[in-house]
Protein backbone atom coordinates (compact mmCIF):
# COMPACT_ATOMS: atom_id res chain seq x y z
CA UNK A 1 0.00 0.00 0.00
CA UNK A 2 0.90 3.23 -0.39
CA UNK A 3 2.28 5.95 2.43
CA UNK A 4 -0.42 8.05 3.35
CA UNK A 5 0.43 12.42 2.37
CA UNK A 6 2.64 13.72 5.29
CA UNK A 7 1.00 16.83 7.07
CA UNK A 8 2.95 19.89 6.46
CA UNK A 9 4.53 20.86 9.36
CA UNK A 10 3.70 24.08 11.35
CA UNK A 11 5.30 27.27 12.34
CA UNK A 12 6.96 30.02 10.14
CA UNK A 13 9.92 29.71 8.25
CA UNK A 14 12.34 32.28 9.67
CA UNK A 15 13.65 34.80 7.36
CA UNK A 16 17.25 35.56 6.70
CA UNK A 17 19.21 38.65 7.83
CA UNK A 18 20.15 40.40 4.85
CA UNK A 19 23.99 41.30 4.92
CA UNK A 20 25.23 44.44 6.82
CA UNK A 21 27.88 46.03 5.10
CA UNK A 22 29.75 48.62 6.68
CA UNK A 23 31.15 51.32 4.18
CA UNK A 24 34.72 52.87 5.55
CA UNK A 25 37.08 55.24 3.17
CA UNK A 26 40.43 53.97 2.07
CA UNK A 27 43.67 55.65 1.86
CA UNK A 28 44.79 56.85 -1.32
CA UNK A 29 48.23 57.95 0.10
CA UNK A 30 51.26 55.20 -0.40
CA UNK A 31 54.37 56.55 1.92
CA UNK A 32 57.82 55.21 1.38
CA UNK A 33 61.36 55.98 1.84
CA UNK A 34 63.27 56.61 -1.81
CA UNK A 35 65.58 53.72 -2.87
CA UNK A 36 69.51 54.33 -2.71
CA UNK A 37 71.45 52.78 -5.56
CA UNK A 38 74.23 50.69 -4.48
CA UNK A 39 76.85 52.97 -5.11
CA UNK A 40 75.70 55.51 -2.90
CA UNK A 41 74.93 52.65 0.09
CA UNK A 42 78.58 51.80 -0.24
CA UNK A 43 79.80 55.06 0.09
CA UNK A 44 77.65 56.05 3.15
CA UNK A 45 78.70 53.39 5.04
CA UNK A 46 82.18 53.36 3.99
CA UNK A 47 82.44 57.19 4.37
CA UNK A 48 80.71 57.07 8.27
CA UNK A 49 82.94 53.99 9.48
CA UNK A 50 85.90 55.32 8.20
CA UNK A 51 85.03 58.42 10.20
CA UNK A 52 84.48 57.51 13.19
CA UNK A 53 87.39 55.14 13.58
CA UNK A 54 89.84 58.16 12.56
CA UNK A 55 87.95 60.09 15.86
CA UNK A 56 88.06 57.11 17.90
CA UNK A 57 84.45 57.78 18.83
CA UNK A 58 83.00 55.09 21.03
CA UNK A 59 80.98 54.28 23.46
CA UNK A 60 82.35 52.59 26.89
CA UNK A 61 79.99 51.25 29.22
CA UNK A 62 80.29 50.92 32.62
CA UNK A 63 81.64 47.31 34.30
CA UNK A 64 79.69 46.08 37.20
CA UNK A 65 81.67 45.32 40.14
CA UNK A 66 81.97 41.66 40.82
CA UNK A 67 81.29 40.48 44.43
CA UNK A 68 84.25 39.52 46.50
CA UNK A 69 84.05 36.60 48.94
CA UNK A 70 83.91 37.38 52.51
CA UNK A 71 87.68 37.79 53.95
CA UNK A 72 88.25 37.93 57.50
CA UNK A 73 89.64 40.99 59.28
CA UNK A 74 92.76 41.70 58.74
CA UNK A 75 94.96 44.05 61.09
CA UNK A 76 95.45 47.34 58.97
CA UNK A 77 99.17 48.17 57.91
CA UNK A 78 100.53 51.13 55.73
CA UNK A 79 101.07 48.01 53.10
CA UNK A 80 97.14 47.47 53.10
CA UNK A 81 95.84 51.23 53.34
CA UNK A 82 98.58 52.00 49.94
CA UNK A 83 96.99 48.85 47.97
CA UNK A 84 93.33 50.22 48.89
CA UNK A 85 94.11 53.71 48.09
CA UNK A 86 95.69 52.81 44.39
CA UNK A 87 92.78 50.57 44.10
CA UNK A 88 90.24 53.48 44.70
CA UNK A 89 92.23 55.66 42.20
CA UNK A 90 92.09 52.96 39.55
CA UNK A 91 88.25 52.51 39.89
CA UNK A 92 87.80 56.52 39.72
CA UNK A 93 89.64 56.81 36.61
CA UNK A 94 87.05 53.53 35.04
CA UNK A 95 84.61 55.86 36.25
CA UNK A 96 85.97 58.85 34.95
CA UNK A 97 86.72 57.02 30.83
CA UNK A 98 83.43 55.36 30.80
CA UNK A 99 81.04 56.41 28.40
CA UNK A 100 80.80 58.43 24.72
CA UNK A 101 84.74 59.52 23.93
CA UNK A 102 85.36 62.20 22.79
CA UNK A 103 82.18 63.87 24.34
CA UNK A 104 82.32 66.78 22.42
CA UNK A 105 81.27 64.79 18.99
CA UNK A 106 78.59 63.08 20.98
CA UNK A 107 76.93 66.35 21.23
CA UNK A 108 76.83 67.18 17.31
CA UNK A 109 75.07 63.70 16.44
CA UNK A 110 71.53 62.57 17.36
CA UNK A 111 71.15 58.42 17.58
CA UNK A 112 67.98 56.91 18.38
CA UNK A 113 64.29 57.25 16.80
CA UNK A 114 63.45 58.97 19.90
CA UNK A 115 66.32 61.73 19.71
CA UNK A 116 65.74 62.29 15.75
CA UNK A 117 62.37 62.46 15.66
CA UNK A 118 62.91 65.84 18.67
CA UNK A 119 65.61 66.65 16.77
CA UNK A 120 63.59 67.22 13.64
CA UNK A 121 60.73 68.14 15.22
CA UNK A 122 63.13 71.72 16.19
CA UNK A 123 64.48 71.87 13.03
CA UNK A 124 67.97 71.28 14.68
CA UNK A 125 69.22 68.49 11.74
CA UNK A 126 71.28 69.00 8.46
CA UNK A 127 70.96 65.22 7.71
CA UNK A 128 68.85 61.63 8.94
CA UNK A 129 70.15 58.17 8.14
CA UNK A 130 67.51 55.38 9.11
CA UNK A 131 68.25 51.85 8.59
CA UNK A 132 66.13 49.64 6.16
CA UNK A 133 66.29 46.77 9.03
CA UNK A 134 64.17 48.76 11.31
CA UNK A 135 61.01 46.04 11.86
CA UNK A 136 58.09 47.14 12.01
CA UNK A 137 59.01 50.03 9.65
CA UNK A 138 55.92 52.16 10.87
CA UNK A 139 59.17 53.01 14.08
CA UNK A 140 60.65 55.22 11.51
CA UNK A 141 57.72 55.77 8.75
CA UNK A 142 56.82 59.22 10.57
CA UNK A 143 60.38 61.17 9.56
CA UNK A 144 59.27 60.97 6.18
CA UNK A 145 57.02 63.70 6.86
CA UNK A 146 58.94 65.67 9.76
CA UNK A 147 61.69 65.78 7.18
CA UNK A 148 60.25 67.22 3.57
CA UNK A 149 58.00 69.52 6.49
CA UNK A 150 61.61 70.65 7.62
CA UNK A 151 64.14 70.32 4.38
CA UNK A 152 66.28 68.26 5.85
CA UNK A 153 67.67 65.43 3.56
CA UNK A 154 66.77 62.16 5.12
CA UNK A 155 66.92 58.73 3.01
CA UNK A 156 66.94 54.81 4.52
CA UNK A 157 70.30 52.99 4.02
CA UNK A 158 70.42 49.53 4.25
CA UNK A 159 72.50 47.32 6.91
CA UNK A 160 72.99 50.84 8.62
CA UNK A 161 73.20 49.06 11.76
CA UNK A 162 75.32 46.27 11.25
CA UNK A 163 78.41 48.52 10.02
CA UNK A 164 77.85 51.39 12.46
CA UNK A 165 76.99 49.57 15.84
CA UNK A 166 79.92 47.50 16.29
CA UNK A 167 82.35 50.44 15.67
CA UNK A 168 80.83 53.06 17.98
CA UNK A 169 79.98 49.99 20.65
CA UNK A 170 76.44 50.08 20.75
CA UNK A 171 74.37 47.09 19.66
CA UNK A 172 71.67 48.50 16.89
CA UNK A 173 71.59 52.60 15.41
CA UNK A 174 68.16 52.57 13.98
CA UNK A 175 68.21 56.10 13.25
CA UNK A 176 71.18 58.89 12.81
CA UNK A 177 71.27 62.35 12.87
CA UNK A 178 73.70 65.04 12.11
CA UNK A 179 73.46 68.82 13.85
CA UNK A 180 73.43 71.73 12.09
CA UNK A 181 76.66 72.62 14.90
CA UNK A 182 78.67 69.82 13.63
CA UNK A 183 82.48 70.99 12.89
CA UNK A 184 83.67 67.28 13.31
CA UNK A 185 81.05 66.14 10.19
CA UNK A 186 81.13 68.90 8.31
CA UNK A 187 82.46 67.42 5.09
CA UNK A 188 80.84 64.21 5.40
CA UNK A 189 77.46 65.49 5.71
CA UNK A 190 77.97 67.83 2.48
CA UNK A 191 79.57 64.75 0.86
CA UNK A 192 76.34 62.78 1.77
CA UNK A 193 73.97 65.16 0.79
CA UNK A 194 73.98 64.95 -2.83
CA UNK A 195 73.36 61.48 -3.09
CA UNK A 196 70.26 61.44 -1.07
CA UNK A 197 67.21 60.89 -3.02
CA UNK A 198 64.45 63.10 -2.60
CA UNK A 199 61.49 62.44 -1.04
CA UNK A 200 57.75 62.30 -2.24
CA UNK A 201 54.67 62.81 -0.25
CA UNK A 202 51.44 63.41 -1.76
CA UNK A 203 50.25 66.26 0.21
CA UNK A 204 53.54 67.97 0.96
CA UNK A 205 56.26 69.22 -1.43
CA UNK A 206 59.87 68.42 -1.50
CA UNK A 207 62.20 71.28 -0.90
CA UNK A 208 65.17 70.40 0.40
CA UNK A 209 67.24 70.02 -3.37
CA UNK A 210 65.09 73.04 -4.90
CA UNK A 211 67.41 76.31 -5.11
CA UNK A 212 63.92 78.57 -5.75
CA UNK A 213 62.14 77.27 -3.19
CA UNK A 214 64.99 78.36 -0.39
CA UNK A 215 64.77 81.80 -2.28
CA UNK A 216 61.16 81.97 -1.51
CA UNK A 217 61.19 81.40 2.14
CA UNK A 218 63.91 83.50 2.50
CA UNK A 219 62.24 86.28 0.78
CA UNK A 220 59.01 85.42 3.00
CA UNK A 221 61.24 85.50 6.17
CA UNK A 222 62.43 89.06 4.88
CA UNK A 223 59.52 90.51 4.81
CA UNK A 224 57.41 89.15 8.01
CA UNK A 225 58.38 92.45 9.69
CA UNK A 226 56.06 94.18 6.82
CA UNK A 227 53.50 91.76 6.73
CA UNK A 228 51.96 94.40 10.00
CA UNK A 229 52.17 97.30 8.20
CA UNK A 230 50.39 96.25 4.48
CA UNK A 231 47.14 96.02 3.86
CA UNK A 232 44.86 93.00 2.80
CA UNK A 233 44.51 94.40 -0.34
CA UNK A 234 48.48 94.65 -0.83
CA UNK A 235 48.21 90.77 0.31
CA UNK A 236 46.09 89.90 -2.31
CA UNK A 237 47.61 91.63 -4.82
CA UNK A 238 51.19 90.19 -3.65
CA UNK A 239 49.55 86.23 -3.55
CA UNK A 240 48.46 86.67 -6.88
CA UNK A 241 51.01 87.93 -8.72
CA UNK A 242 53.50 85.05 -6.55
CA UNK A 243 50.48 82.80 -7.96
CA UNK A 244 51.33 83.74 -11.76
CA UNK A 245 54.89 83.86 -11.32
CA UNK A 246 55.39 80.48 -9.61
CA UNK A 247 52.30 78.80 -11.54
CA UNK A 248 51.14 76.99 -8.79
CA UNK A 249 48.55 78.14 -6.37
CA UNK A 250 49.62 75.58 -3.16
CA UNK A 251 52.31 73.11 -2.39
CA UNK A 252 48.79 70.86 -0.90
CA UNK A 253 47.33 68.11 -3.85
CA UNK A 254 44.03 66.92 -2.43
CA UNK A 255 43.58 63.29 -4.28
CA UNK A 256 40.15 61.51 -4.23
CA UNK A 257 39.03 58.92 -1.60
CA UNK A 258 38.50 55.30 -2.38
CA UNK A 259 34.96 54.01 -1.08
CA UNK A 260 36.02 50.21 0.37
CA UNK A 261 32.61 48.16 1.32
CA UNK A 262 33.53 45.76 4.14
CA UNK A 263 30.65 42.32 3.76
CA UNK A 264 31.18 40.14 6.71
CA UNK A 265 31.35 36.63 6.13
CA UNK A 266 28.36 35.29 4.69
CA UNK A 267 29.13 31.76 6.30
CA UNK A 268 29.50 32.16 9.40
CA UNK A 269 26.58 30.26 11.05
CA UNK A 270 24.45 32.97 13.30
CA UNK A 271 22.26 31.62 16.29
CA UNK A 272 18.70 32.42 15.47
CA UNK A 273 17.38 35.20 18.67
CA UNK A 274 15.30 34.04 21.32
CA UNK A 275 11.60 34.67 21.48
CA UNK A 276 10.09 36.87 24.27
CA UNK A 277 7.46 33.74 25.18
CA UNK A 278 11.03 31.69 25.78
CA UNK A 279 12.71 34.41 27.89
CA UNK A 280 9.64 35.01 30.29
CA UNK A 281 9.09 31.65 30.78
Amino acid sequence: MAAAPQAPKRGSIRKTRPLVVKTSLNNPYVISWSTLEREDIHFILQTLEDKFKSIGFQKIEDKKRKKTPFIEKQRCTPDVEISKHLKEKEHDRHLQVSGWTPAHVRKQLVIGVNEVTRALERNELLLVLVCKSVKPAIITSHMIQLSISRTVPACQVPQLSERIAPVIGLKCVLALGFRKNTMDFAEEVRAIIPRVPSLHVPWLQDRTQDPKDNLEIELLESQDKEILDTSFDDLSKLSKRKIAEGGQASAVILQPLKIKKLIPNPNKIRKPPKSKKSISK
